[in-house]
């Protein structure tokens, strides 16, 4: 027999799935809690019994979309198949990929405001999961100011690919091309492995 918590936790996924969807097809201003309510295919007051406002359903969006990336980056770190190197590649594109499939869900991400508890926690969890990653490349000391150049480099290259401002035909390059480039420029050089990288910036 399917108990009550049960039931409440089912419909909670539907509404987040539905809400999902309505983001994808038409961004923010398709997601209403009546349309997502219609879209699950439960009572109309169904979502107002699990999310207070249509803010609180795009905040759990945002969260559910942080800790997905994160659950890739700690399996990307986990796999020991890969190169150093190819695993910051692969974490880097992992986020260019988000924009790229979904734009609206991605603009969500980094819209919502750093200081909503649980984006925030999420956010964090995504941060430092890339920061261990970065540091296998440059070592602990310096991955703090390479990973914000890689990260802010990674939304630049997702922006203007999602915008149409970096077509390969015209500057000759692709996107995974740019990441390998990124990420060879702070590869440290032989015998300098966690202890910098070629161009550290002045303190």
């Amino acid at each position: 027999m399917v108990s009550r918590a049960e039931t409440a936790a089912a419909t909670r996924r539907s509404l987040i799935r539905a809400a999902s969807e309505l983001l994808d097809e038409g961004g923010p201003d398709a997601v209403t809690l009546r349309a997502v309510g219609a879209r699950a295919g439960v009572s109309r007051g169904a979502p107002y019994g699990h999310f207070p406002s249509k803010e609180h359903l795009l905040t759990q969006l945002a969260v559910d979309a942080w800790s997905s990336l994160a659950d890739a980056a700690e399996r990307l770190r986990a796999d020991d198949t890969l190169s150093v190197d190819t695993r910051l590649e692969r974490a880097v594109l992992t986020l260019i990929e988000v924009c790229r499939r979904q734009p609206h869900l991605y603009a969500l991400m980094f819209s919502t405001p750093a200081s909503t508890p649980d984006a925030a926690e999420a956010a964090s969890r995504v941060e430092d999961l890339f920061l261990a990653v970065v540091a296998d490349v440059v070592g602990r000391s310096s991955a703090p100011r390479y990973a914000a150049l890689l990260m802010a480099s990674a939304h630049g290259i997702a922006g203007m690919e999602n915008s149409g401002h970096l077509p390969k035909e015209s500057w000759q390059v692709g996107v995974d091309q740019l990441v390998r480039m990124l990420v060879e420029s702070i590869r440290p050089r032989t015998g300098d492995a966690g202890t910098g990288s070629p161009s550290d910036p002045p303190e």
